[in-house]
């Protein structure tokens, strides 16, 4: 495979964008997060002068247990998704053993097209990493997995293909002596949350969630890990006191219960329509776009990827480059789902720009 680039695999969507563009590089969904949810954490800044308590936590853990029908010790807090994938190497620890650096793991193996984040932190600690790089449809019908590969790494829907893979072909990936890590950051954005193994307790199998995106939670941190408690247990050891802040735990909370499940859900029906009547608008410029396509974004094709970037950057508009997610070459872009207003000035954009 050559040299990897950890550069490519360092880079987000974020730093296509600045201030007054039109956002189609990042999948928050808005610039900030509800009303309501403004609110509540409002209520708790004059409580900022004391250290975050284990109330809070517990209450928080509590909250997430019930909207996946798990028990509170099947989940822990995160800052992040970002987070949780940075603790992967420390898997590598035996059972009640010293954190892990790595070591313990023999082989990880990253299904690609996918977000990169999780290679990076475990090629960072020294843990041997394959790629298993998907052709399209991009489906996991067609992924060779190592046998020897102790850790999997897998997402779902998958960042930038928006493909949803079935429940039953993640299941297959389990084998004794492995633990399948599926991110499933964008879950809650597709209707139902369907192939989601969120709600199912496997003793090999982990699953993160991010509040970031749904939420427009970014500049907070907020999101959790469900699993076997002892796999929690080898990701936590060693990590430093008080790891989230009051505002992240109060978050966490308040977007686990079931009038705000309820909420994501309508905005995964809106995001839904909004993809279905963004596709043929694509089309009619000529952009392949992928499909079947399940998430918050599209993977689209067109023939310099490159130039039709700095175009549209030039007309203030920000679009996610794909050459940086391994398995896609220089002609794959990446757009988040957005309403008719916005894509209306990318299309208009497009036209007079050209592809």
């Amino acid at each position: 495979m050559g040299e990897v680039d950890l550069a490519k695999l360092r880079h987000h969507g974020d730093v296509e964008t600045r201030v007054g563009m039109v956002d189609f590089a990042v999948n928050v969904q808005g610039s900030a997060p509800p009303e309501w949810l403004r609110e509540r954490l409002a209520a708790r800044l004059t409580e900022l002068g004391r250290y975050p308590g284990g109330d809070d936590e517990r209450r928080a853990r509590a909250a997430v247990a019930a909207r996946h029908g798990r028990r509170p010790e099947e989940v822990l807090l995160l800052a992040g998704a970002a987070e949780g994938f940075a603790m992967l190497p420390r898997l590598g620890a035996a059972p009640g053993g010293a954190a892990g650096d790595g070591q313990g793991l023999r082989l990880a193996a990253a299904i690609h097209p996918s977000f990169t984040e999780p290679e990076l932190a475990l090629r960072e600690a020294g843990v041997p990493v394959v790629r298993v790089v998907l052709e399209a449809p991009y489906t996991l019908e067609s992924a060779v997995v190592p046998d020897e590969a102790d850790l999997v790494v897998v997402g779902n829907p998958t960042n930038p293909t928006s493909v949803l893979h079935s429940a039953e072909s993640i299941q297959r990936l389990r084998r004794p002596g492995r633990i399948v890590v599926v991110d499933e950051a964008f879950a809650d954005a597709v209707v139902g949350e369907p192939e989601s193994l969120a709600g199912v307790s496997y003793p090999d199998v982990l699953v993160l969630r991010s509040l970031t995106k749904t939420w427009a939670l970014a500049g907070l941190r907020c999101g959790y890990v469900l699993g076997d408690p002892e796999l929690l247990a080898r990701l936590n050891h060693g990590r430093a006191h008080w790891p989230l802040g009051t505002l992240q735990l109060e978050a966490i909370a308040a977007t686990a219960e079931p009038g705000a499940v309820a909420e994501s859900q309508r905005k995964a029906e809106g995001i839904a329509a909004d993809r279905q009547a963004m596709i043929p608008r694509l089309r009619e410029l000529g952009v392949e776009v992928h499909e079947p396509a399940r998430g918050p974004f599209l993977l689209i094709r067109v023939p310099d990827a490159e130039l039709l970037r700095k175009r549209l950057a030039a007309k203030g508009i920000a679009v996610r480059r794909g050459d940086t997610f391994p398995g896609l070459g220089p002609g794959f872009l990446r757009l988040a789902v957005r309403p008719a207003t916005e894509v209306d000035r990318l299309v208009a954009a497009i036209r007079e720009v050209g592809l």
